[in-house]
């Protein structure tokens, strides 16, 4: 019999896979080019490269703190959905498709496009992620196979974490401090989890900003906000 921890992962897996096979707003090759904006990944053996891997130790240290390491277990599930659960705890309501339709479907549209700014960095670099470098396992043993041969710079996760907590923080502004802090642990759960480097991280972070920015110069975006903002008024008004 399949463990119930094990199913609900699956299924939110399957969530996330039906969210992110609708049509994005801007695709790829419209959308900031991160080749052109940022630095390549580090070289082996430069001082950038030693602060990834004393940040690879870190990440192996954090996860001796249990709560710590629940939260990159948690961070792991790559799914809209999930990020409605992390970030409703954050705000202290239900962020859902029933509950709150405009800012889901905010959400749902606005990762999806965001999401596809880290296409052609992936693809160009192809970089070895920390784990396989090593030859160590992760805490979340279940995306290790695939994950092989996709590349670690920048990070998708942080890209869809970061451009989730700017896009909320624009919902509710009146909490921007935590949600901004929990979209940077968001990222940081990456490093721990063995998944990325810390560098893969940092850029994930700007190129979630370059791609949340150009995400506001679509109108059909900014209809999209103008809704969400004003459900969330409704609701702790």
């Amino acid at each position: 019999m399949m463990h119930k921890k094990t199913l609900l992962i699956l299924i939110v897996f399957c969530l996330g896979t039906v969210l992110f096979a609708q049509t994005p707003l801007i695709d790829s090759t419209h959308m900031p080019n991160a080749v052109r904006f940022l630095p390549a990944p580090p070289e082996k053996g430069s001082a950038a490269f030693d602060y990834d891997q004393a940040q690879y130790r870190w990440g192996m240290e954090q996860r001796k703190d249990s709560a710590r390491l629940s939260m990159a277990v948690g961070d792991a599930v790559w799914s809209v959905d999930n990020i409605c659960h992390i970030f409703g705890e954050t705000l202290g309501i239900t962020l859902s498709e029933a509950n709150t339709p405009a800012i889901y479907k905010m959400l749902v549209t606005g990762l999806l496009t965001t999401d596809q700014a880290g296409k052609l960095p992936k693809n160009h670099y192809m970089r070895t992620r920390p784990y396989v470098f090593y030859d160590e396992p992760t805490i979340y043993p279940g995306d290790e196979a695939w994950l092989r041969t996709n590349g670690s710079y920048p990070s998708g996760h942080t890209i869809l974490g970061w451009s989730a907590a700017l896009l909320l923080t624009e919902v509710a502004p009146d909490r921007s401090d935590v949600i901004l802090a929990r979209g940077f642990e968001y990222g940081q759960s990456r490093v721990i989890a063995g998944y990325h480097w810390q560098s893969d991280v940092d850029a994930g972070r700007l190129v979630a900003s370059a791609a949340v920015a150009r995400l506001h110069a679509d109108k059909r975006f900014l209809k999209l906000m103008k809704k969400a903002r004003k459900e969330y008024r409704k609701l702790t008004r």
